[in-house]
């Protein structure tokens, strides 16, 4: 071998293909789109068809159950070498329920007339399967980094869903979008979008969708030449 071909620098990979080799990229897919919590995992169903009617009041319980989900797996994580494998699940509690706490002050200082209509639900949180789920199922054996990571894509692919589910509703049954008008006063308003079976329907849709959309790049992938 020459002097010239030793002392070559390797290659150095292109940006994306380093960003989707690296472990946080792969977390947060895996828990974003692969693993998603609501339609791959049916978990937090209760509060995707509670909140669901108004865009609004859908964002917030989003935004709540992300940050709750991200922070407690982070915490957790932090601790995990330090906690008791007797009182694991109650410290896991006790990080949940103290965050949720936080979350449902904030709203109600802040923004009263959302804590009014959902403040139950964000109580809610704390027995969610999704949260407690991750915490349990990652952070338990993971960084403090790559446990925030897959907390919060977990709280992103559960937002995608519910904001799937309450745009349609929203527009339809009220003829709004975040309170503005979207729809013109004339056209009728289909009342069974406001109420609870249509949460149902939506969910059972996106599901439907989503799950169509992953079949078929999995199909793709296994074909012969497919990537």
């Amino acid at each position: 071998m020459s002097e010239h071909a030793r002392n070559a620098e390797p290659p150095v990979m292109p940006l994306a293909l380093r960003i989707k080799a690296s472990p946080s990229y792969r977390t947060f897919k895996a828990q974003f789109w692969d693993d998603n919590p609501l339609f791959r995992q049916i978990l937090g169903v209760c509060s995707a068809l509670a909140v669901t009617n108004l865009v609004k009041n859908t964002l917030v319980m989003c935004a709540a159950v992300t940050l709750v989900t991200a922070c407690s797996s982070c915490l957790y994580a932090l601790i995990r070498n330090a906690t008791p494998a007797r009182t694991r699940l109650l410290v896991q509690m006790l990080i949940i329920a103290s965050l949720v706490i936080v979350v449902h002050l904030f709203l109600g200082a802040y923004m009263f007339a959302v804590s009014e209509q959902i403040g139950a639900y964000v109580g809610l949180i704390i027995t969610n399967c999704l949260v407690l789920g991750r915490v349990e199922a990652f952070a338990t054996k993971n960084g403090p980094w790559l446990s925030f990571v897959d907390g919060f894509a977990a709280g992103c692919g559960y937002s995608l869903v519910l904001l799937l589910v309450s745009l349609p509703r929203e527009i339809l049954g009220f003829g709004s979008l975040c309170g503005l008008a979207a729809v013109p006063e004339s056209m009728p308003r289909w009342n069974i979008m406001v109420m609870a079976p249509a949460g149902f329907f939506g969910l059972a849709v996106v599901i439907w969708v989503c799950r169509g959309l992953q079949l078929r790049a999995q199909a793709s992938k296994a074909r012969p030449g497919g990537k």
